[in-house]
C-alpha cells in the first residue's frame, strides 16, 4: 500500500466532483465553526468575568445581615441591620485568617455640585476599605482614623461621579451636597470599571462610616453589611468559618437555629459564573454536535453513492492487483480528507465569526489553539466513523461482479 499514491488518487476523486465535495463538507464546516465560535465566546466571557472579579480585591468576602426568628420565619440578607461595631471589632481581633475588615453603611443619595446633580451610592466605611477592594486614590487623599473618630464631613468620589458632577473641574477641595448636607471632597478614586455582576464600581462616594451613621442612619451603629479580606486565597474558607463561629456565639444563635447573617466570597461568585458558563457551553455544544453528526451522515451518504458510481472502477483496480485493504484505505482516506478539510475551513470560519461577534456585539472572544486542535481531531474522527462502512462495503465487492456492473 503506497500512501502517497493513495492520497493522489483520493484527491483526484474529490476534485472530480468539486461541488458535491464542497456540499458534503458543509455540515462539518458548520459544526466545527460552531464549536470554535462557541469556545471563543465562552472562553472570552469567562476571562472577562474573571478580570472583573479580580477588581473586587484580593481574597474578598462580604458579610450581610439577615433575619431569622426562633419561630422559623426567615427573611433575606440585608432585611435587618444586626451587625454591630463590636461584632466587627471582635472579628478584627479574634479571626487570625482575616487581614482587613470594615463595616459598611450603604445608602443611595442625590449628589449636587453647582448646577449639576447625580444619584449615586454612598458607602460609609473605614480606611481599610481601599486595601480590601484595591481602590487607588489618584488625587488628594483617603480619609484616615482621625476623620473616622471625629465623624468628619469629608468624602472620596469615584470616576463616574466626577464625570457627571464636575465636568473637567478638579474635584479635590470642592464641596458637594449629599442629601442637602455639605461634604468636602478630599480625594478621587482611580477607575475600576464594571464588577462581575455589571455594577459600575466607579459610581460611588466613600465617607467615614461614623459620618454615614450619624448623618444618614440616625446614629444607628448597626450595619447591614461588612467587607473583609483574608490573609490569602487559601485562607478564605477558614476566615468564613471563624467569622461564622464568632457571630453565632455573639448573636446567641442556638445549634439548631439558622444564621442571621450571610457570608459571600469571590469563590461563590466565581462558582456561579462557571455554572452559567457551563450551561451555555452545553447548549451551544449540543448545537455543534448535531451539526457534526449531520455532516457525518452526509459524508456516509455521499461515500455510499460514490461506491455505487465507481463499482466498475473498483473492479478494474482489483483485477490489476489492488487488495481489499487498498480499496478500504482509498475510500476511508477520501472520507477523512473531506472531514479534515471541512474542519480546517470550519476553524477559519469560526475564528471569523468570533471576530465579527466581538466587534459588533461587544462580546469578548478568546480563540484557544487547543480547542482548534480538538475540533479538527473530532472532525477527522467523524470522517473515520462515518466513512468506514462505505469503505468496507467497497473493499468487499466481488471483482467479477464489479466488472459486470453497468
Amino acid at each position: 500500500m503506497n500512501i502517497p499514491v493513495l492520497l493522489r488518487v483520493c484527491l483526484r476523486a474529490l476534485l472530480r466532483n468539486k461541488m458535491r465535495s464542497f456540499l458534503t463538507m458543509l455540515g462539518i464546516v458548520i459544526g466545527v465553526a460552531a464549536v470554535i465560535s462557541m469556545v471563543g465566546i465562552t472562553s472570552g466571557a469567562r476571562s472577562s468575568v474573571e478580570k472583573q472579579i479580580a477588581t473586587l480585591g484580593d481574597n474578598v468576602f462580604m458579610i450581610f445581615s439577615g433575619s431569622t426568628n426562633r419561630s422559623g420565619t426567615r427573611m433575606g440578607w440585608g432585611s435587618r441591620a444586626n451587625i454591630t461595631e463590636e461584632d466587627i471589632e471582635a472579628l478584627r481581633t479574634q479571626c487570625p485568617s482575616v487581614r482587613y475588615i470594615t463595616p459598611a453603611v450603604r445608602v443611595n443619595a442625590q449628589l449636587a455640585y453647582g448646577s449639576q446633580n447625580w444619584s449615586s451610592q454612598v458607602l460609609g466605611v473605614t480606611p481599610e476599605f481601599n486595601d480590601i477592594r484595591r481602590y487607588e486614590v489618584t488625587e488628594g487623599r483617603m480619609f484616615n482614623d482621625t476623620d473616622v473618630r471625629g465623624a468628619a464631613k469629608v468624602c472620596v468620589v469615584g470616576q463616574t461621579v466626577v464625570d457627571n458632577l464636575f465636568e473637567g473641574t478638579d474635584p479635590v477641595g470642592q464641596t458637594i451636597r449629599i442629601r442637602r448636607l455639605p461634604f468636602e471632597v478630599i480625594g478621587m478614586l482611580g477607575a475600576k470599571g464594571q464588577a462581575a455582576m455589571g455594577q459600575d464600581q466607579d459610581d460611588v462616594v466613600l465617607m467615614p462610616n461614623t459620618t454615614a451613621s450619624k448623618k444618614f442612619s440616625s446614629g444607628n451603629t448597626r450595619v447591614s453589611m461588612a467587607f473583609g479580606s483574608a490573609i490569602s486565597s487559601d485562607a478564605v474558607p477558614d476566615a468564613q468559618q471563624e467569622i461564622t463561629n464568632i457571630l453565632r456565639l455573639r448573636h446567641r444563635i442556638g445549634p439548631s437555629d439558622d444564621d442571621d447573617f450571610v457570608i459571600r466570597s469571590q469563590a461563590d461568585i466565581q462558582n456561579m459564573v462557571e455554572s452559567s458558563s457551563r450551561t451555555m457551553t452545553i447548549l451551544l455544544g449540543s448545537v455543534a454536535l448535531v451539526s457534526l453528526l449531520v455532516g457525518g451522515i452526509g459524508i456516509m451518504n455521499i461515500m455510499l453513492v460514490s461506491v455505487t458510481e465507481r463499482t466498475r472502477e473498483i473492479g478494474i483496480r482489483m483485477s490489476v492487483g489492488a487488495r481489499q485493504q487498498d480499496i478500504l484505505w482509498q475510500f476511508l482516506l477520501e472520507a477523512i480528507m473531506l472531514s479534515a478539510l471541512g474542519g480546517i475551513v470550519g476553524i477559519a470560519l469560526g475564528a471569523v465569526v468570533s471576530a465579527i461577534i466581538s466587534k459588533f456585539a461587544g462580546w469578548p472572544t478568546l480563540i484557544s489553539p487547543a480547542a482548534a486542535i480538538v475540533a479538527l481531531a473530532f472532525a477527522s474522527f467523524v470522517g473515520i466513523f462515518f466513512g468506514f462502512y462505505p469503505a468496507r462495503k467497497a473493499s468487499l465487492l466481488d471483482p467479477i461482479e464489479a466488472l459486470r456492473y453497468e
